[in-house]
């Protein structure tokens, strides 16, 4: 019999990778509608399961891959494939120990990730945010604060991986000044331009700070109110990456009282619920979570998490690991 992958959501862009797939596996969607329900599950219809696919909304019926999930699963389920980069919603410490292998998507988001924060700092920045609702409520360039030019200023990338790079490399053209704080300084090539600095020196000297670390122990709150306030006055946040690396009450005190000029904002601290007073401050430039929202984008993802559940049916080394687990 050929190995069961279960997949936590259909594939809805690269379905003729996912017709290819159920040439060498058995495929079956999740009909488990709460994460109970899923475990009753796992005893009967699913008892068999290899592989599953998960993307970030698998969450809404299974919750969060924690250690009681991944001990709830059969002794059959070998790999958890995942179709993003951002994979703190799975407990790899407690896959490891059970012996499943963790895979992420991590080079597919990159572009549009990238190209997003782009359009929040600069929307942040030149203030727009106040317009669009002035506008619609039939008030045309009334009572609107000016914004500012990206000229000049100092953007501080706060984790330089693969997205923070893109950024860097697409603000060249708007005439910023990039520099990065990362756990240690990076080769030439790798900083693209950027200059490495403590991570005291990029809060305190940056005009604009854009972050992009992974969420883990030693990011979460990262930036709160003792950070916020080592910022220059006026400082724009841009947040594409987890939103709970930032204390959201923090920020939107910040915001309140001018501390903050502008924020940027596509992830939040306890989706899907947000701050109910940045929801109030319309200098809080806010989309629900889109980073990787294109079609083209999404079709890569899927591409991506199958790939690597294909490797692991045909025991071929897989496309991308977790680095945990290398």
């Amino acid at each position: 019999m050929s190995p069961l992958i279960l997949f936590f959501n259909p594939v809805r862009h690269a379905t003729s990778t996912y017709e290819q797939l159920q040439k060498i596996a058995q495929t079956e969607v999740v009909t488990s509608t709460s994460r109970d329900e899923f475990y009753a599950d796992l005893q009967g219809k699913y008892h068999i399961v290899s592989i599953i696919y998960r993307t970030s909304a698998s969450g809404a019926v299974a919750g969060p891959f924690d250690a009681d999930f991944i001990n709830h699963l059969p002794p059959t389920c070998k790999f958890i494939c995942h179709n993003g980069a951002g994979y703190d919603q799975i407990d790899v410490d407690a896959c490891t120990a059970r012996g499943i292998t963790v895979t992420y998507a991590p080079d597919p988001v990159t572009d549009a990730t990238a190209d997003l924060a782009i359009w929040l700092m600069l929307g942040a920045l030149r203030q727009l945010n106040p317009s669009l609702g002035s506008l619609r409520q039939g008030n045309f360039k009334k009572g609107l604060s000016f914004g500012h030019d990206p000229q000049g200023k100092v953007l501080g990338i706060l984790g330089m991986g693969r997205i923070g790079r893109a950024v860097v490399k697409r603000a060249e053209g708007f005439g910023v000044v990039a520099r990065y704080h990362n756990r240690r300084p990076l080769s030439e090539d790798d900083a693209v331009g950027a200059e490495y600095v403590s991570f005291e020196r990029l809060l305190a000297e940056s005009d604009i700070i854009s972050v992009h670390v992974p969420l883990n122990e030693h990011t979460r709150g990262l930036i709160g109110k003792k950070e916020i306030a080592q910022m220059k006055d006026g400082v724009v946040i841009v947040n594409t990456a987890r939103g709970a690396v930032i204390d959201e009450a923090a920020m939107a005190e910040g915001l309140d009282s001018g501390k903050i000029a502008a924020v940027g904002l596509d992830v939040y601290e306890k989706e899907p619920v947000v701050n109910e007073k940045l929801l109030e401050n319309n200098r809080a430039l806010m989309v629900p979570h889109l980073g990787t929202h294109t079609v083209e984008t999404l079709r890569k993802m899927e591409e991506w998490a199958m790939e690597n559940a294909r490797r692991a049916v045909l025991g071929e080394d897989l496309l991308s690991p977790v680095p945990e687990q290398l």
